[in-house]
């Protein structure tokens, strides 16, 4: 084999795995991660997506982190609108983003509890 045969073409862009915004949204949101119980044709299937499901749920406290950050964020930039910019539209955007924020962090919560301490099958 010569050199040439080894080395990629140096005229060809690298081409990304994945696009970014789908690598946004799976860094955002979790549902990608968990099969549909309800979709299983059998009693075995319905075991193995709900097993699947619970193991996957290890990932839940990280998404959580995710999305505290994110409330944070927007309830500061919140406050930092109102008290300092004195601009209460903007910071009443900011303020129902982090409310939004946290309401998703309730969801994640409850799907951590249920599917890592809960008795489901």
């Amino acid at each position: 084999m010569t050199k040439e045969t080894l080395q990629p073409d140096q005229d060809e862009p690298a081409q990304p795995l994945m696009p970014f915004r789908t690598l946004l949204y799976r860094f955002m949101f979790f549902d990608w991660l968990f099969r549909d119980v309800s979709a299983a044709r059998n009693l075995f299937e319905r075991h193995a997506a709900l097993q699947h499901n619970k193991y996957m749920s290890r990932y839940l406290p990280l998404y959580f982190r995710r999305w505290t950050v994110l409330a944070t964020f927007d309830f500061g930039l919140g406050f930092v609108f109102e008290r300092f910019l004195q601009t209460t539209m903007l910071s009443a955007c900011f303020f129902t983003w982090s409310c939004m924020t946290v309401v998703g962090m309730v969801v994640i919560a409850v799907a951590w509890v249920f599917l890592t301490f809960g008795r489901l099958s």
